[in-house]
């Protein structure tokens, strides 16, 4: 029983020794989080107003992004509508010339 409580009694400590070393560096690394907290600040500031701009920028080409396509789709339509109407399957080539020949505004 003598010697659990020497065994014990040492490890407790050398836990209370180590926690002693340790609260220093404890104390230095949240100093150091608080520095770099407070030196991201502005960067992170600075990344949402460039996401910001970057998000106005790219509205307008959305738009006509989203037009393109909007006018695509209704050529496709109307080429499907043009074989629809003819029944007949022969046409296809010439009807998928006609579309990716016209050029496309924007």
């Amino acid at each position: 029983m003598d010697s659990l409580k020497k065994l014990f009694g040492s490890a407790k400590e050398m836990a209370d020794d180590l926690g002693e070393k340790a609260a220093p560096m404890v104390g230095k690394a949240k100093e150091m989080a608080d520095d770099l907290g407070e030196k991201a600040a502005p960067m992170v500031g600075k990344a949402k107003e460039m996401a910001g701009d970057l998000g106005e920028k790219a509205a307008p080409m959305m738009g006509k992004a989203k037009e393109a396509a909007s006018e695509a789709f209704e050529k496709a339509k109307d080429v499907a509508e043009d074989f629809r109407n003819r029944g007949v399957a022969e046409d296809a080539p010439e009807a998928v010339e006609k579309v990716t020949e016209e050029p496309t505004e924007g």
